[in-house]
């Protein structure tokens, strides 16, 4: 199963259960992603105990589980003592005087994702407009899943692709011995890599590209090695690989949604670092220390 980057889950899911707990008019309100049959509680609202934080519900045990194998929202309204589902978690919801409890599963393409809580300390009806509300806020939850699951099916895809491209000749090839076409792919490559990574908010992910970019730019650097002595910033290094394919400084803002001004901010330091004394020169500089390919 798909597992989303640490920092995305924590703010969709946050986000989630606040809104969760907002339309529902619930005092409680918690949730967590599922893994292997495993929804694991990491987000709670309302709260009076640390019992839930951590919580790990097995599908088809406690209220979670089973909406969690029947796909479908579950609610009891005396918790303690319904016959309907097991018992499993009673200490730990117990610990926060719950009553009424709701299951709300996050459903994508036909698989339990997420599950969404709201508890009640009172015997309460739901209504069916809360419910309804509720339903709408596991579908966004579900609909946002979705994104963050392309993104990183789009991100997984370009790295194979890169690297299958970087397999193809020696990391420190000289240019002439690179055919020019691959040569032109390569630095299109890295330029889209460049503009990917910036996008990217995951520490772990950007890592992984940035690496990866790395390893494209020093394939175009000539075998006879000069070790770069400048460090230009992430950003520099983004610009410049946009320069490098021609783009204006409109095109390059709009691409790393950055403003004109601000780019050609970063075009002016990265000309110094770099000692040219023009765009062109700064790129043909940054190629030749294997800066970008």
């Amino acid at each position: 199963m798909t597992q989303l980057p640490q920092t995305h889950v924590s703010t969709l899911l946050d986000d989630a259960v606040a809104e969760f707990a907002r339309v529902t008019s619930f005092p409680l309100a918690f949730g967590g992603f599922e893994a292997d049959d495993i929804t694991t509680v990491s987000s709670v609202s309302g709260n009076r105990t640390r019992s839930l934080f951590g919580l790990r519900v097995h599908r088809m045990r406690g209220l979670g589980g089973r909406a969690m194998n029947e796909a479908r929202p579950r609610l009891t309204p005396d918790y303690t003592r319904s016959q309907l589902i097991t018992h499993d978690y009673d200490s730990e919801i117990c610990a926060e005087d719950i009553v009424t409890l709701l299951a709300m599963p996050v459903i994508v393409d036909g698989r339990v994702r997420a599950v969404l809580y709201g508890g009640n300390r009172s015997d309460s009806r739901l209504r069916p407009a809360f419910l309804r509300a509720g339903v709408a806020v596991a579908r966004e939850l579900a609909h946002e899943i979705r994104i963050e699951d392309e993104v990183e099916r789009r991100l997984a895809a370009r790295e194979a692709e890169l690297t299958a491209v970087a397999a193809t000749a020696p990391e420190r090839a000289a240019i002439t011995e690179i055919p020019s076409d691959l040569l032109e792919e390569l630095r299109v490559g890295h330029a889209e890599l460049r503009t990917l990574t910036a996008e990217v908010s995951d520490p772990a992910v950007r890592g992984r590209l940035t690496e990866l970019g790395k390893r494209l730019a020093r394939m175009g650097t000539p075998a006879a090695t000069e070790t770069a002595q400048v460090h230009l910033s992430r950003r520099e290094i983004d610009v410049l690989s946009l320069v490098a394919r021609g783009n204006t400084n409109a095109e390059i803002g709009q691409a790393l949604q950055l403003t004109e001004s601000t780019v050609k901010s970063y075009v002016k330091t990265g000309m110094s670092k770099l000692e040219a004394s023009t765009r062109h020169a700064a790129v043909a500089t940054a190629r030749r220390l294997g800066v970008i390919p």
